[in-house]
């Protein structure tokens, strides 16, 4: 915990984080709030507010928009960076609804990926595919439970999604043709609610948990170790989304739903 710091202070309650190539840092609060702060994280600007309750965000691939899970509104938003125009992306596919629009990831064509975790305490998550102009389809039926964060293997082979009630991360895998395949269990995580969850370059995959504040390192052998661990619950606070930032994108930042700050840990990964 000692390799854990306060990076940005002032914030509502955020459960989401992504890194612009800028090297800004971007969060949304719990009224709809979306936040740009400064790579140096004295700068925290309010650029825009979709009056709602924002869940994952996630950069297009040349990060000219950024998709926005909203619970409140049921809808995945679209927010172009240039203009600042925020706009309706989607709100479901196949005639199928968002009940918990929780989690976005693009893949390096453009595809975006959207968990719907279904509903509390309930095994009927599932997962859409969007195409960039909001054309989906539901990728895969599940039923997961509690569909949340989601993360694609470097070589977009498989696609790995955090079910919080599990509790643990399955990873499916994502055919040549771009449909799913065989499911498994990579990992289960006994008396935790995992979220977040982000890959380093040697695919070792971190696990960030809204209970307890920990947050987890899988490598590829499925092997399981605890990280860092926040019994006090103040630099790291239900922590739930993470991504990786920085100069040399060896730092990992944390939201913390808890609380009203972002966390930075030094990795030096």
């Amino acid at each position: 915990i000692n390799n854990v710091s306060r990076f940005a202070d002032g914030l509502d309650h955020v459960e989401c984080i992504a890194v612009h190539p800028d090297g800004s840092i971007w969060a949304g609060g719990e009224a709809g709030q979306i936040y740009k702060i400064s790579a140096d994280g004295k700068n925290i600007e309010e650029v825009n507010n979709t009056n709602g309750f924002v869940l994952g965000i996630a950069f297009s691939p040349d990060a000219s928009w950024l998709a926005v899970c909203d619970l409140k509104n049921k809808c995945v938003w679209k927010l172009t960076i240039k203009t600042n125009l925020l706009e309706m992306f989607a709100s479901g596919a196949e005639g199928e609804k968002f009940n918990i629009p929780n989690y976005a990831s693009f893949t390096k064509s453009g595809q975006l990926f959207v968990t719907d975790s279904g509903a509390f305490r309930q095994v009927t998550g599932k997962i859409y595919c969007f195409d960039g102009e909001g054309n989906g389809k539901i990728w895969h039926s599940g039923p997961f439970s509690f569909a949340n964060g989601l993360a694609f293997s470097a070589k977009e082979d498989f696609l790995y999604v955090v079910c919080t009630w599990l509790p643990g991360v399955e990873r499916i895998a994502n055919n040549a043709d771009g449909t799913a395949g065989s499911r498994e269990v990579f990992c289960t995580l006994p008396d935790t609610c995992p979220d977040g969850i982000a890959f380093d370059a040697e695919e070792n995959l971190y696990v960030s948990c809204y209970a307890p504040n920990s947050i987890y390192k899988v490598n590829k052998k499925k092997e399981v170790a605890l990280l860092i661990n926040d019994w006090e619950a103040h630099t790291l606070c239900n922590p739930t989304n993470i991504a990786f930032g920085g100069k040399n994108f060896d730092e990992l930042y944390t939201a913390n739903l808890g609380r009203w700050h972002i966390s930075k840990i030094e990795l030096n990964t």
